[in-house]
């Protein structure tokens, strides 16, 4: 960056001796007046020592429609090898600029800017134009009955070896009639008619909207995993030599891009290289909503130039697919998705609380079993309240966020750990939770039991272990709500948080439903038993998830600690007189763990997370940089984002890909598998996910030569899912 504004500064500075010079001749040269179709030109010839370009304006005369359209132009003549900047100059140099001062009845000049060329200089890569340019200017009459004075100041920078500013006053006094507009079929073409002739060609490469000249522009994408900007365009004739021009924030530099075909060269992808303010790749929330100017040419060079410009706001990669979904839909889709979560095996272990509890309430009054299950439902949706909150402050500070993210802290997951011991051991009579007295006394006054409290942390209980799992829509509406502001960021986890709240809430609504249960009796210890085991199983897959983010010593050594506190719990309520002792054990058996996860990683070495899981599976390391070159071989590239805490996802791998007609697959010649592992957190998986609009795991791609922008599959794989999007990346019938 550095060495970019040194060439900037000795651009404008020029070599001095030549700059003075340079200046005071055209200074001298350019205050003419002409009443023609043009003024004259600020020199006569051109000489590469002072005057490598020379330049007059032109006047196109009115619309025909319009007699208050005033047609201008700003010509160029430019000596061989010297070049002028486009409106934005690339790495280096400055445009023409042009002040208006002095000039009557004529409103609102602008310069409409043709397609430039690039050039490359000492390893910068600049826009512009050589040899000779018009630069169309639109203009509006005050009052097309009354004479027009131009008087154009113009600033400019010509350039070859070395760089010499220039500046130049021109002037032009134009009567009423000297505007009418030219005939340009007339056998004899005035001075008039031609200069209108130069204007109108020089205004045929001008880009317009693109539909003229049947080109679009879809999408624009940004990966700070390689610091790329990912534009996909379409067109209704076969690209020939297309390139992209990109326009951004001031201090942004975007560099040429690369482009790769489909479609019969209907569709490209390119994709370019962006660079900051501070000379590095932005991050992914920087470039997240920035407004882009990007100017696609085709055919530059020939006589069948097609060009479009359009306005555009970088967004995620499946922001399409967000565009046509509508609020409502999002909140219906969020809903269907937490009910679906209640049959994920994540939330199994809540439920089989629930069941205890519904059990207990075999005969209970309706009011009662009431109370409980909206308590649970409260507690659910508080519970979502508090992860939309966190998720939206820590985007708001840049991190990224997604569904499930907690899990990949390893404090969370050995909190998780330990509670799930306590609640195993609850059940299975190792210890009874007794509420303070004055807590007892406090909620009684209130008409609230002291189960009214266990229900709704039941509930909060339930939203936490069910993070891990994904479900069908769930990844649509969670990144419907993270592409978009705070209102439907609340709005779609309060939906999720009704959708996993309504088997309780139809309790609620029918109470009878559970108090035609059994009665409680001896029945109930053998189901405490067995929920309790069940507990402790979800507590040693999360140790499983522990030994990948510490270690498997610090894991194994987690678990011995947690085998001693339910030993210690278990002989406090049988041994009154050892009972303080047991505490003070229980209390380090419960401390000692979490010191073991800051301090851990001194003693034990971090676990290396790019193993794959089998030496001889079909499975690299996620590589994003080579995904482009390997679909360009013809290659299927398979992505899974994957992480050892994501239920889901594993049940993917045991079900879908590791087995049956998905697993051959992955093994083809032309296949490669490539694993993305998210039990840690990664910025660049994150900002992976991000480009599709998903903020949460699994999430599982196919890249291909029909589909280089990557075909997204559902969130539970099936093996006719994974082989027709392998065909249509492919390129199959």
């Amino acid at each position: 960056m550095v060495s970019k504004f040194l060439w900037i500064w000795m651009m404008r500075c020029g070599v001095a001796v030549i700059v003075l010079a340079c200046a005071a001749l055209a200074v001298a040269g350019a205050w003419q007046t002409s009443s023609a179709a043009s003024s004259f030109w600020t020199h006569e010839g051109l000489d590469s020592n002072a005057h490598p370009a020379r330049l007059r304006l032109l006047v196109g005369g009115v619309a025909a429609g319009d007699p208050a359209s005033l047609l201008l132009g700003l010509e160029f003549e430019i000596l061989a090898g010297w070049k002028i900047y486009w409106r934005t100059p690339g790495d280096a140099g400055y445009p023409p600029e042009i002040d208006w001062a002095g000039s009557e009845n004529i409103d609102a000049p602008a310069i409409r800017w043709p397609v430039p060329e690039r050039f490359h200089v000492l390893g910068l890569e600049t826009l512009g134009y050589h040899d000779g340019v018009v630069l169309p200017i639109a203009a509006r009459l005050k009052d097309a009955t009354k004479p027009t004075r131009l008087r154009a100041k113009i600033s400019y920078l010509v350039c070859d070896e070395i760089c010499i500013p220039g500046d130049a006053v021109l002037s032009l006094d134009l009567g009423a009639a000297d505007l009418g507009a030219a005939d340009l079929d007339a056998a004899d073409l005035g001075e008039a008619a031609t200069a209108r002739a130069q204007i109108i060609q020089a205004l045929t490469r001008v880009p317009g909207d693109g539909v003229s000249a049947g080109l679009a522009i879809e999408r624009a994408e940004y990966s700070a995993d390689d610091s790329l900007l990912a534009v996909t365009v379409r067109s209704v004739a076969p690209l020939r030599t297309p390139d992209l021009y990109v326009e951004g924030p001031e201090n942004y530099f975007f560099a040429a891009p690369s482009v790769h075909f489909w479609e019969g060269k209907r569709r490209a992808i390119f994709r370019l290289a962006v660079e900051g303010p501070d000379g590095a790749s932005p991050k992914q929330n920087a470039m997240l909503g920035m407004d882009l100017r990007l100017t696609l040419v085709d055919g530059l060079g020939g006589a069948n130039l097609r060009a479009a410009e359009v306005q555009i706001t970088v967004a995620p990669a499946n922001a399409a697919a967000f565009a046509d979904l509508t609020f409502v839909a999002a909140i219906l889709l969020a809903i269907l998705g937490g009910l679906i979560l209640n049959l994920m095996p994540c939330v199994l272990p809540v439920l089989s609380l629930k069941l205890l509890a519904i059990a207990g309430h075999g005969g209970a009054p309706r009011a009662v079993v009431r109370k409980s299950f909206l308590a649970t439902s409260a507690g659910i949706l508080f519970a979502f309240l508090i992860l939309a909150t966190l998720i939206f402050l820590l985007r708001s500070a840049g991190q990224a966020v997604g569904w499930g993210f907690q899990f990949q802290s390893p404090f969370f997951v050995l909190f998780m750990v330990v509670l799930l011991v306590l609640f195993a051991a609850n059940l299975l009579g190792f210890f009874v939770v007794r509420m303070p007295v004055t807590v007892q006394t406090y909620l009684a006054a209130r008409g609230h039991g002291e189960g009214s409290v266990a229900h709704f942390l039941t509930g909060m209980f339930a939203t936490v272990l069910a993070t891990p799992c994904s479900a069908p829509f769930l990844g649509t509406s969670i990144g419907f709500a993270l592409s978009r502001g705070a209102v439907e960021i609340y709005a779609i986890f309060v939906a999720l948080g009704l959708g996993l709240a309504i088997p309780y809430l139809l309790i609620v609504l029918f109470p009878g439903l559970a108090t035609r249960l059994p009665r409680p009796g001896p029945w109930m210890g053998g189901l405490r038993r067995v929920l309790g085991v069940a507990l402790l199983a979800t507590a040693v897959w999360l140790l499983t998830v522990f030994a990948g983010e510490v270690g498997t010593w610090a894991s194994l050594i987690v678990g011995a600690l947690m085998a001693g506190l339910l030993l210690a719990v278990g002989l406090r309520e049988r041994f009154s007189r050892a009972r303080p002792m047991l505490t003070v054990l229980a209390a380090l058996f419960l401390g000692f763990p979490f010191l073991l996860t800051a301090y851990g990683p001194t003693f034990f070495p971090s676990p290396d997370r790019v193993h794959l899981e089998s030496s001889d599976g079909p499975w690299q390391t996620f590589d994003l940089a080579a995904i482009p070159g390997l679909v360009s071989q013809g290659k299927l590239v398979f992505v899974d984002v994957t992480a050892d805490w994501c239920i889901t996802c594993q049940a993917n791998k045991v079900l879908i890909l590791n087995r049956g007609e998905a697993a051959r697959r992955l093994r083809g010649r032309d296949v490669v598998a490539m694993r993305a592992d998210w039990t840690r957190p990664n910025e660049k998986i994150a900002a992976y996910l991000a480009q599709f609009g998903r903020f949460g795991i699994p999430f599982n791609v196919v890249y291909g030569p029909s589909a280089p922008a990557g075909i997204p599959l559902p969130e539970l794989l099936t093996q006719n899912a994974v082989r027709e999007a392998m065909a249509r990346a492919k390129g199959a019938e």
